[in-house]
């Protein structure tokens, strides 16, 4: 879809749709489980028990297989401890790990990409805050005994003292914001038994995820370097939830020392009110990242010493990090973005739905396949996820569907790849214009960014007003 030596995007995309071997029997072990847990595990039915028992078997062969058996065995027969169902949510995220690594050696296969691994630092766990790991296993186990079909609002509001308790400690905040979020989920589908549809996979996902998290160390984030030189932003993904939001950066690094440029990412999330959406959760993220002011001017950034983990997320510091010149997103993707080496993904981050490759696409024509764009070049097309483009920035579905080039991430979902775009490239009075959905992470002169900001503005400073007037009472 690029001409051969240019970007660094999709250069062979009939490779996205060829099949990988042992995906389908993979999912088929992972969908079996996840439907167990929909009924519940108090008093599990036979189908029930086929599919724990197929999700040990499909682990048999790997140091998991015994304590997965065993686990699967107790859980059969309505028996498990809140110790015995850890096994079983390792056991998925296995699984769901080895169709990620399938998955992204397909992606670099495609784009010509090479993936450096590194070991991943030990992080020591916490002894001091053991009891507040353990009672939300304690809480996500009641959880899975219910089953989804049993959650009620009483089942769902005794995770709330436990999210409070630790949201306090830094170093449990990454677990307590998941569990914040599960619960409200769940909350809002209350009562689920009468619920017409079920997010199984999904809900199954945030359940296996906040399991493992309780492990001791699991939380930490361990730096296994530092990175200096030259920061070259591509774009940026922007994550809403009811509860959160976050920003993560996706850049290039080139280094310093002149070794090859690498991917890299950097984060901010921040805990948000439901009130404040769109554009409105740069006021929120901005204070915290100088970055993003980066990111929407149109500059790099020079870093120094900045810490790094073996994924190539970056452990951001505004005090190593300073402005530097001009950077233009599409000539990165150009001359830079194909050379890049990309990281290997930490354990627990080793999802599909993790999956989020930066590439560049151009050469391409825009059609409409039953509701859904695709880019096609050279007789192969992939698809555009143009739902996941954020209602934070100038980019539009509109914009995509007029562009001539793509800054984007390549995913993987329902089964097949496609392309979410950060940035385009589209012609306004024959003059070509780029159009970033990070665009007003900076700041914006732009009417609709500036109205969105400042509805923002006046529903922050509500909520100041009310939370200043209780703490008076």
């Amino acid at each position: 879809m690029v001409p051969a030596g240019r970007g660094g995007g999709l250069m062979r995309t009939a490779l996205l749709a060829d099949p990988v071997d042992g995906l389908d029997e993979a999912l088929a072990a992972v969908d079996a489980f996840d439907r167990a847990l929909v009924g519940g595990l108090l008093r599990p039915q036979p189908v029930q028990a086929e599919g724990l028992t197929g999700l040990a078997e499909a682990v048999a062969g790997t140091p998991l297989a015994t304590r997965a058996a065993e686990a699967a065995g107790k859980a059969a027969a309505g028996a498990a401890a809140d110790d015995d169902l850890l096994p079983l949510a390792a056991a998925r995220a296995a699984l769901l790990g080895s169709v990620h690594d399938a998955l992204v050696a397909r992606t670099d296969e495609a784009t010509g990409r090479s993936r450096v691994e590194e070991a991943v630092p030990v992080v020591p766990a916490d002894r001091r805050t053991a009891n507040l790991p353990a009672a939300a296993r304690c809480w996500l186990s009641d959880l899975a005994r219910a089953g989804w079909q049993g959650v009620d609002h009483e089942l769902v509001s005794e995770a709330a003292r436990v999210v409070s308790a630790m949201l306090p400690d830094p170093a449990l905040r990454r677990p307590a914001t998941l569990l914040d979020g599960f619960a409200a989920e769940l909350a809002a589908s209350c009562p689920v038994a009468s619920t017409e549809r079920i997010p199984v996979r999904r809900w199954a996902d945030l359940w296996a995820r906040a399991m493992l998290l309780t492990l001791p160390g699991a939380t930490g984030t361990a730096a296994s370097g530092t990175a200096s030189g030259r920061l070259l932003p591509l774009g940026v993904d922007v994550h809403e939830h009811a509860t959160a939001a976050q920003a993560q950066v996706h850049a290039v690094l080139e280094p310093a020392d002149g070794t090859a440029p690498r991917l890299v990412r950097a984060a901010v999330s921040v805990p948000k009110p439901d009130t404040v959406v769109g554009a409105g959760l740069w006021q929120l993220l901005r204070p915290h990242m100088a970055l993003l002011a980066a990111v929407g001017e149109g500059r790099s950034m020079e870093v120094s010493g900045m810490p790094v983990t073996a994924g190539g997320d970056l452990i951001w510091d505004d005090e190593r990090a300073h402005p530097g010149g001009a950077a233009d997103a599409f000539a990165t993707a150009r001359v830079v973005l194909a050379a890049a080496t990309a990281p290997a993904a930490a354990p627990l981050d080793r999802h599909p739905a993790r999956i989020a490759e930066p590439v560049f696409l151009e050469g391409y024509t825009v059609r409409e396949d039953g509701g859904v764009l695709r880019f096609e070049a050279a007789g192969h097309s992939v698809a555009v996820d143009a739902g996941r483009v954020p209602a934070a920035g100038p980019l539009t579905p509109e914009a995509v569907r007029a562009s001539g080039a793509c800054i984007g991430l390549l995913r993987w979902d329902a089964g097949v790849f496609t392309v979410q775009p950060l940035a385009v490239e589209t012609t306004v009075r024959k003059k070509t214009v780029a159009v970033h959905g990070g665009g007003w992470a900076g700041g914006t002169a732009d009417k609709t960014g500036v109205r969105a900001e400042k509805a923002a503005t006046d529903a922050v400073k509500v909520l100041r007003e009310r939370a200043g007037r209780l703490l008076r009472t």
